[in-house]
């Protein structure tokens, strides 16, 4: 009877598991937890022989909901087994010949295409019924749109997000909003989007793994399936041939790799080679038997939590760290480890002095493992760190966090003057954020207004510690020098939700610089230009409609001196065009010498060959590369470097 409790419990909570990860893009345990509680399932049934409804063992996903179309897949997409040992992988290898690749952190997607053109694509939704992300799908960083094959194709593959996309992407969200957890969380929002613009600014790219269909043409081997995938353009996934004797060395190669690979990744697959022999193994009612999926086994280390320290953000989220002592983890020594929220730190049962596990997940992130003595005496603070205001905690889909309510708290305050004088916004060179934190504490600066008249606190910032009479002029040269400044610094250093460097430079673009008209705009004006999806529209709409941040925009109008750069009194001669680069140049040091005069041109400069690009540049018009083709098939003109630069760029040659 306690094992059938158990058992209840645990298929509650994986469930719930998988719910939060697949559909809301969450997770409420990591990646190891849920792989211990399945594990610890799957024994319970052997046991009992008892398997419950709704049971995830025998779930291949979990229902979907959304607003997004439906459509069952042509044929199930089942989940591999799975194994930590690498003696299991060479024996379910056997004799044959295998592949081992990156199992990518992702979103499994469906593609199909007809006589040459993308004409779908399917979520792997719960293996049954998945979702139509076509559009988004076509907004893509390197989805071709077209292919030269006529037949019906279908492929299965991973859409991920790099991390250094993922680090850009975040990098650009305002100080202080919450940052996304992990790559794998954003692919996911991205991709099940249901306005594609917002899909397109993601950098979501497409690695296939399988080929499920190629209408008239058939392959003995995977591996030949991939090479010729590649040959219509597509990214495939890195792969290794392998035998029983070789997978050691392969499995501890890809180990070696993990941390320096570009695209996330949860561990490996292996797959039989041999397409005949993998389809005659058949399959279970969960697993195919042609592939099996490993997970390295995480390097765990004790330690013991010193603290929980918590840390507050411009949005009022209260965030908590678990400080631990430090210990060393694949090669680097690491002492925390972000809880995420109030409700794993009550699962985790956190307490001073506890006994910890402690891993990297996927090798690179820290994460908790156990909490082996769970005393759980640390207790989210009853007051905000930062200015003592009672903090509250909110609870959202099941999910607790912490808050604090005061709308003054300088926690708050902080962050958004330190985002406003930031270098890639208004830019005081030498204002740190504890020289902020110092004056605010004074009263000196109360508004971003006041940080253009310190010179009227002479003596009380002279007063202040590490000040003299040179550091005091050169905090206020220093504002000075930034009271001139441009549109999109400006637009960048207001702090409105989601609008970083690069979206201010597409907005001031579009609306020529002018601020009055931004203010002015409308949502439908926002969601025209091209990489603006509707919540940021109503972001910026929301902070132009409210009386206390107009005043703010009009105040610092009529203090600030704000120009327009030099670019913008560039004829604008590729407005409303997107042009793609290829190949070497010969009048620009690189690519992103070349990019950045199609933008100050009014242009926009793309990676990728789709029916909206304008023109392609290549100065090797006879090129078989994937961009030519797939310029030749859909009609954009190719221009080489001269022809272009001579018809929208002709100063260069003056």
């Amino acid at each position: 009877m306690a094992d059938l409790e158990r058992m209840k419990e645990l298929v509650k909570l994986l469930r719930e598991a998988s719910r939060r990860y697949y559909q809301e893009s969450d997770e409420i345990m990591s990646n190891l937890e849920y792989d211990r509680l399945y594990d610890e399932l799957v024994s319970l049934e052997k046991e009992t022989g008892i398997v419950l409804s709704g049971s995830p063992t025998q779930n291949v996903g979990y229902e979907i909901l959304s607003e997004l179309p439906k459509k069952a897949h042509a044929k199930p997409m089942l989940s591999l087994n799975k194994t930590k040992s690498v003696e299991e992988l060479a024996a379910f290898l056997g004799d044959q010949p295998g592949l081992l690749s990156w199992k990518m952190d992702g979103l499994t997607i469906v593609l199909t295409y007809e006589n040459g053109r993308l004409t779908e694509a399917l979520t792997r939704g719960n293996g049954e019924i998945g979702e139509i992300i076509t559009q988004n799908a076509k907004n893509f960083v390197n989805v071709p749109l077209t292919v030269p094959f006529s037949g019906r194709l279908v492929l299965r593959g991973e859409a991920v997000i790099r991390y250094s996309d993922f680090e850009e992407i975040n990098a650009a969200l305002p100080e202080g909003a919450e940052k996304y957890k992990n790559p794998r969380n954003l692919c996911s929002g991205s991709v099940r989007q249901l306005d594609s613009s917002v899909t397109a600014g993601r950098r979501v790219r497409f690695e296939a793994f399988a080929l499920v269909e190629a209408e008239g043409k058939s392959f003995s081997w995977h591996h030949e399936a991939f090479e010729w995938l590649k040959s219509l353009g597509f990214d495939v996934v890195f792969y290794r041939k392998v035998t029983a004797e070789t997978l050691p060395d392969a499995v501890a190669a890809f180990s070696q790799e993990v941390a320096d690979n570009p695209i996330p990744s949860d561990g490996l697959v292996l797959l039989m080679d041999d397409v005949a022999y993998g389809e005659s193994l058949g399959r279970t009612a969960k697993f195919p038997r042609n592939g099996i999926a490993f997970k390295w086994a995480d390097e765990q280390q004790t330690t013991h939590l010193l603290e929980v320290e918590w840390s507050a953000s411009r949005t009022g989220l209260i965030n908590p760290v678990a400080i631990f002592e430090p210990v060393e983890l694949e090669g680097t020594v690491v002492s925390r480890a972000s809880v995420h929220n109030v409700s794993i730190m009550e699962e985790l049962q956190l307490g001073f002095g506890d006994e910890l596990s402690v891993y990297k997940a996927n090798m690179i992130i820290p994460q908790i493992a156990e909490n082996r003595t769970r005393s759980a005496t640390a207790k989210p603070p009853r007051f905000c760190p930062v200015c003592g205001t009672p903090t509250v905690i909110r609870e959202e889909n099941g999910v607790k966090t912490l808050h604090c309510p005061e709308p003054s708290c300088p926690a708050k305050q902080i962050k958004s003057f330190d985002l406003f004088v930031s270098r890639d916004a208004i830019n005081i060179e030498g204002l740190s954020e504890s020289t902020l934190e110092k004056l605010v504490d004074l009263g000196i600066v109360r508004s971003f207004h006041d940080l253009f008249y310190l010179q009227d606190h002479r003596s009380a910032i002279m007063s202040m510690e590490g000040f003299g009479a040179k550091s005091f002029q050169n905090l206020v040269d220093a504002a000075e020098k930034a009271r001139h400044t441009t549109p999109v610094r400006f637009l960048t250093a207001l702090g409105i939700e989601g609008i970083g460097p690069a979206t201010a430079k597409l907005i001031c673009r579009h609306f020529r610089n002018d601020l009055d008209a931004i203010k002015k705009a409308e949502t439908e004006d926002f969601t025209e230009i091209d990489g603006i999806g509707s919540v940021m529209a109503e972001n910026l709409v929301r902070y132009f409609r409210d009386p206390e941040t107009l005043a703010q925009f009009d105040d610092l109008v009529s203090v600030l001196d704000i120009r327009a750069e030099e670019n913008a009194r560039v004829p604008q001669t590729l407005e409303g065009m997107t042009v793609v680069i290829t190949g070497s140049l010969a009048h620009f040091a690189n690519r992103e010498a070349m990019q950045a005069q199609i933008e100050a041109h009014g242009g926009k400069a793309s990676g990728s060959v789709s029916s909206k690009t304008s023109c392609l540049v290549n100065n090797d018009s006879l090129s078989a590369s994937t961009k030519n083709k797939t310029a030749q098939k859909l009609g954009v003109p190719i221009l080489t470097e001269d022809e272009f630069l001579e018809k929208y760029m002709p100063e260069v040659f003056a």
